[in-house]
């Protein structure tokens, strides 16, 4: 049976721990790999996050997000409005989803796990797409930290 609440994703990253980590909490650098034009800086918890996503199509979408907790180089995460792409629709009267990023030092790079809970929360009518979506959005975005990582890590 499916899990309607959560999504999860792993992925062994062939980059030290502390590379992995400058990608998912320092502003540009997310952004670079996530799709969204963010500004420097290292995320806070308590920070409230947003820009315009980069992706052809969804160029019209601002991603809004709320850094939760912020463990150095083990534990990242924040909220926000799964699939929020329709402008017309406020989605600031919906429950949000939490995103965890968990990150732990192996024989070869670092292990980097990815779980989006919360989907049972969100309203029926949106629910369903929103998991869907979220759920093919994080194989890519696996992809996309991956090719970021090494990329900046051949480079030197």
């Amino acid at each position: 049976m499916m899990n309607t609440d959560r999504i999860e994703r792993e992925i062994l990253l062939r980059a030290p721990r502390s590379r992995v980590w400058r990608a998912l909490t320092e502003g540009q650098e997310f952004g670079s790999w996530f799709g969204v034009k963010l500004g420097a800086g290292d995320f806070q918890p308590g920070a409230r996050v947003s820009g315009p996503l980069t992706c052809k199509g969804l160029d019209h979408v601002t991603m809004k997000f709320t850094v939760e907790q912020v463990e150095p180089e083990s534990f990242f995460s924040y909220r926000w409005h799964p699939y929020a792409v329709d402008p017309d629709y406020d989605y600031e009267q919906e429950p949000t989803t939490l995103v965890e990023f968990r990150l732990d030092e192996v024989d070869g790079g670092t292990r980097l796990r990815v779980v989006e809970s919360g989907f049972d929360l969100i309203p029926e009518a949106r629910k369903a797409k929103a998991l869907e979506m979220n759920s093919n959005g994080w194989a890519i975005q696996m992809e996309n930290i991956e090719r970021h990582v090494s990329a900046v890590e051949s480079r030197g």
